[in-house]
């Protein structure tokens, strides 16, 4: 027996499946999504249309996650589109840890359908792996109604690997003696952090499969793919040293971005938006006790063609007036004029608890003076609703005061007027 054992479990089709149980135990509708050809997708109206999850059904149509609406219906006639409901999803997530953390202290919540659980030290509580493995999906099922994938291995990098087997529900072992039989034979784009751009360099030098890749000499993966070519070269022989990490890192920097209503023309338009951006920047950062000293820009034109731009600050920031100053500059800076469908602001070199900005002598400004002025508007949003107040400038305009990230229209779903496309 290892030293070590990790699980790693993957939710089914986590999105489409959280929908499906909300549904049916909840709402009692009998159609359950996961048996028909059925996908959650963004709104193309709102330019998000994209198939953010699909059913086993839909994928046997060809139906892959990220690609376009169209191209999904275009496979699929048929294919029953809903939109997302990412606090619902929130929800579920949070339920899925809590019964994790019953299994394990040691939980590591990769994504929002992801976790790793050092498992190492716990025979005497479930016996053999397989059987805790079991327990904890089938614990899932039962208690919470969908279904999860559990891999198990001595590293986070092969217990990933394994539940990533065959689909859904299922239980699957990779440790490093399994590699040769396991492993070895999959297409090397199936390996962790092998991309597209990866395997299509990996395809040219010849290397088809991951023990391809595992056999091949690291001199050449050096030459070619820099640092990340020894890194894989690790993964397809089995190797990672890293752990399972309960306590969240803090975070280097804060971000957001959001795709525009319609195009960004003028200078009037892409301000405003910048505006919403750095507001739910700000926000973050005071409720984090951060500052950065780093903020940057990026567009992308409607030929999807874009670039970034990034400059230093002075002192460090949680200011948002500060922050879109800077990224209104930035922009300028910037944009060609041509027109804009996705704008971001994203910063860099967070601190916490720095908290010695002094009155500036030129302006007369108080930072600590705004800086109360911000956690009291994020004091009031918390209590009483993000509307409760906002800048004049947002008032019956197509931009959301405080925009980015998951839109507004994706957090809640009018469950009413759905339900009347089944009916």
């Amino acid at each position: 027996m290892f030293d070590k054992i990790i699980f790693h479990i993957d939710v089914n089709s986590a999105f489409l499946s959280w929908e499906a149980v909300y549904r049916r135990e909840i709402l009692h509708v009998k159609e359950d999504l996961r048996d028909i050809p059925s996908a959650v997708g963004g709104d193309v109206r709102l330019r998000h249309g994209i198939i953010l999850a699909k059913s086993q059904p839909a994928k046997k149509y060809g139906v892959q996650t990220g690609e376009t609406l169209i191209e999904a219906r275009r496979k699929c006639p048929s294919l029953k589109l809903v939109p997302p409901h990412y606090r619902l999803y929130d929800r579920c997530s949070a339920a899925l840890m809590e019964i994790l953390r019953r299994f394990s202290p040691n939980v590591e919540q990769y994504s929002i359908d992801e976790a790793y659980c050092d498992m190492s030290g716990t025979a005497g509580l479930y016996g053999f792996p397989m059987v805790a493995a079991h327990l904890i999906k089938d614990t899932v099922r039962q208690e919470l109604g969908f279904t999860v994938n559990v891999g198990i291995s001595s590293n986070k990098l092969l217990a990933k690997m394994a539940s990533d087997f065959r689909k859904p529900d299922q239980v699957h072992t990779l440790f490093p003696e399994e590699i040769p039989q396991k492993m070895w034979p999959l297409p090397v784009s199936e390996l962790f952090f092998v991309g597209h751009a990866t395997a299509k360099k990996l395809f040219a030098l010849g290397i088809r499969t991951i023990g391809d890749l595992a056999r091949t000499d690291q001199g050449v993966l050096r030459t070619h793919l820099k640092k990340q070519g020894e890194l894989i070269y690790a993964f397809a022989n089995g190797v990672d040293v890293s752990q399972v990490v309960s306590a969240p890192l803090a975070n280097k920097g804060y971000g957001n971005s959001m795709t525009t209503p319609k195009d960004v023309t003028d200078l009037s338009e892409a301000r405003l938006v910048l505006l919403a951006l750095c507001e739910t920047i700000g926000s973050r950062l005071r409720k984090d006790g951060a500052s950065v000293g780093v903020v940057s820009v990026s567009i992308v034109y409607s030929d999807f063609t874009g670039g970034s731009h990034q400059t230093t600050l002075p002192e460090e920031t949680d200011l948002t007036d500060e922050l879109w100053e800077h990224a209104v500059r930035l922009f300028e800076e910037l944009w060609d004029g041509r027109a804009a469908r996705h704008l971001g602001v994203h910063t860099g070199k967070a601190v916490y608890g720095k908290d010695t900005r002094q009155m500036n002598l030129f302006t007369g400004e108080r930072p600590q003076k705004l800086q109360r002025l911000g956690r009291t508007l994020d004091e009031l949003r918390e209590k009483y609703g993000e509307d409760c107040i906002m800048r004049g400038v947002f008032l019956n305009g197509q931009i959301c005061h405080m925009s980015g990230g998951i839109g507004r229209e994706k957090q809640t779903v009018d469950y009413e007027k759905e339900l009347k496309k089944v009916r």
